[in-house]
């Protein structure tokens, strides 16, 4: 409740500055034009932008003070979860600013991105074995289910390729106003409950390395979001940028890896894989249909729904709900099969 409380208030505040800092200087997101068809946004074009500097900074607030009150140690896993979220987040930050500087949509990474951002999420997985006693197994809702052991060498490639999904994922769902930060609220705050949940149940969730600490990282992330959402909200005052979606979705991603929940993070997360998929399907049936033929009037596919003429605030509550209905659902699964266990002893 503190570092969630602090890293709220913190984000009000470091938002409301950034929309300022940026105003003041000019400088703000460039939108695409009408020859990318899809819908008009051009009055959004100058809107500030890295507003995930606040989201970021606020959650690092809110988890460091947290630990002001004794009983909340660090702990190595915690430390290389928010390590990744800095790397990732700086990424992206330099994307915004080249995006800022040279007035176009596409900053210079655009083409190499993919690559870059693959290549640090494996390091980043080697990190976090190298640190720290996370399990090498393939996880659902606890290590030993299903339980199945990977070698360390391939254990880091998969955990590289959820660090690496994850993050994009959350990018591709950050294209309307508040879609991105009200989704990863919702995946945040059930993080939360998760990895308290272990933590006072550790008979069930043997491994999971102070899972008390991991909770923090969420709730104060999720505190983050919503301080952030209260300028972000439609009509947004500023975006957060590639700044807060890379750094949100490392989050996303390593918060999974730590408490043995990998299976589980396509529900929790689960509009961010249809917003993924619908980028993989429209390219995979354009390309099959040589390239004469798309599936969707345009992908993601918040704007297909948008150029099919749902308003922007339409498409993004219903999301939110959706969001809501999958965060809750995967809940509901966790707790189930802790439930049957507790039934069992």
């Amino acid at each position: 409740m503190i570092a969630g409380a602090v890293a709220m208030v913190t984000s009000l505040i470091g938002t409301r500055f950034l929309i300022g800092f940026f105003r003041n200087r000019g400088k703000g997101q460039p939108i695409l034009g009408k020859e990318d068809h899809g819908p008009e946004h051009q009055h959004k074009a100058g809107t500030p932008t890295m507003g995930g500097i606040a989201i970021i900074g606020a959650g690092f607030v809110g988890w460091m003070v947290a630990h002001v009150r004794r009983g909340l140690p660090f702990s190595n896993q915690a430390l290389v979860v928010f390590a990744a979220v800095l790397v990732m987040a700086l990424l992206g930050f330099l994307d915004d600013y080249i995006k800022v500087r040279i007035g176009r949509n596409r900053g210079i990474f655009w083409k190499k991105k993919g690559y870059i951002t693959f290549v640090i999420s494996v390091l980043l997985a080697w990190l976090l074995i190298t640190v720290s006693d996370v399990q090498t197994t393939i996880s659902f809702t606890r290590a030993n289910s299903p339980g199945w052991h990977l070698p360390w060498w391939l254990w880091i490639f998969w955990a590289g390729s959820i660090i690496f999904a994850t993050t994009n994922a959350v990018n591709v769902t950050d294209g309307l106003d508040g879609l991105a930060g009200g989704s990863a609220l919702l995946a945040f705050l059930a993080f939360t409950i998760i990895a308290y949940w272990e933590f006072r149940s550790p008979k069930i969730y043997p491994g999971v390395i102070n899972p008390l600490d991991l909770a923090a990282i969420a709730v104060a992330l999720a505190g983050g979001c919503a301080g952030f959402l209260w300028y972000n909200a439609a009509p947004a005052r500023i975006f957060m940028g590639d700044v807060g979606a890379l750094g949100i979705g490392a989050c996303l991603a390593l918060l999974a890896l730590t408490t043995n929940t990998q299976l589980l993070l396509p529900l929790l997360c689960g509009i961010n894989v249809i917003e993924i998929g619908s980028v993989a399907i429209q390219m995979g049936y354009f390309k099959a249909s040589g390239r004469k033929k798309r599936l969707f009037k345009m992908s993601p596919i918040h704007h297909h729904f948008e150029l099919s003429g749902w308003p922007e605030t339409t498409v993004i509550i219903r999301f939110w709900l959706l969001a809501g209905l999958f965060v809750a659902t995967a809940l509901a699964i966790f707790i189930a099969d802790f439930t049957r266990l507790e039934g069992l002893r």
